[in-house]
């Protein structure tokens, strides 16, 4: 593994928890994998523009790689071809993803760029590699709360599992972090089930 590419996109920047449990993924991996550069993200801070209506024409009219609509596309894909591993830190806000991560899914998911239509569906065009996934929610959302409330829709990773198979990223890892609204002791307990789920994914290297 030469390159991780690192999106975060709480506003919150360095002291949200997807922010700072992703951190701890790129280490882990950084240190499994001697020598990887990281190329670093932050979606909150620097917004991917929204597609607009120079972007859509280019799309349907098939315009070539180089058009001046396809210029932030062009560069947050050639990042993401760049990577060996990709590790996206995200709050869910209102059930789903943040704007700036959608927007930025709208700019990398591109016909005839990073998939193509098939008369049996869509095909990714992009290599597959490891995807690690840090979502961060205030309420539970993969099962009741302690109280025994019913869990919150998920509509963030579902979504992503399919916007990212789509160009062909189908090695999707989800850590999450639940109830972080709830106080510190359920914080705690949040960072180390992550922390736990995230040494089945990559383990510690050995002590020397």
């Amino acid at each position: 593994m030469r390159s991780i590419l690192h999106l975060t996109c709480s506003p919150k920047g360095p002291p949200a928890y997807s922010r700072l449990m992703s951190d701890e993924v790129v280490a882990r991996l950084a240190a499994a994998n001697p020598g990887a550069h990281v190329v670093r993200r932050d979606l909150a801070a620097t917004p991917p523009p929204l597609p607009d209506a120079a972007f859509s024409t280019a799309v349907l009219t098939g315009a070539a790689a180089d058009d001046p609509a396809f210029a932030a596309s062009e560069a947050l894909i050639r990042e993401l071809e760049g990577c060996d591993a990709l590790v996206i830190g995200t709050p869910m806000h209102n059930y789903g993803v943040p704007a700036v991560l959608k927007a930025w899914v709208d700019q990398v998911v591109r016909i005839h760029r990073t998939f193509r239509s098939t008369p049996s569906g869509k095909v990714g065009m992009l290599p597959d590699r490891p995807v690690f996934v840090v979502t961060a929610s205030g309420g539970w959302f993969t099962g009741p709360s302690p109280s025994g409330a019913a869990a919150q829709p998920d509509f963030l990773t579902p979504y992503l599992r399919a916007a990212l198979g789509t160009i062909g990223l189908a090695d999707v890892n989800v850590i999450t972090l639940e109830g972080l609204t709830r106080g510190a002791d359920q914080v705690a307990q949040a960072l180390a089930a992550a922390r736990a789920r995230l040494e089945e994914l990559v383990p510690a290297p050995p002590m020397p």
